[in-house]
């Protein structure tokens, strides 16, 4: 029902800090009726042209200044993230994405109240860097 919320059309680019690229950035909504803490995250998998990057390269934000860790964000109660607003998510990767079409796949789990299990939503994009 949500599938398309897991990866805002258009919103993979690559991201630079002091001039140089750190790695890109996407953009997801939640896949639930309700906000919900960051701590609330299940997990979150990026994958680009069939390859999941590293766990400890992802970064979440809600506000794109304060950005936590996976493991972070499960300790992280304060803030939240609410339906209709995108979450960022930062693939830490000196260099950012090649140019040129990728196939980006982006997988996102959220624990929400009354469901017993993680809500798990998958939507896969060509990208264009």
């Amino acid at each position: 029902m949500f599938d398309n919320n897991v990866f805002k059309k258009d919103s993979c680019k690559n991201i630079e800090e002091n001039g140089a690229v750190i790695g890109y950035e996407l953009q997801t909504l939640i896949t639930y009726y309700r906000g919900i803490p960051l701590s609330m995250v299940e997990f979150i998998k990026v994958a680009v042209d069939g390859v999941e990057e590293s766990a400890d390269a992802i970064q979440l934000s809600i506000d794109q200044e304060d950005w936590f860790t996976l493991s972070e964000a499960a300790t992280v109660t304060t803030y939240k993230w609410e339906y209709g607003e995108p979450l960022y998510i930062r693939v830490l990767k000196p260099g950012g994405l090649s140019h040129g079409e990728h196939q980006v796949a982006l997988t996102v789990a959220t624990r929400t109240a009354y469901i017993p299990v993680p809500l798990v939503g998958v939507k896969e994009r060509a990208v264009t860097v």
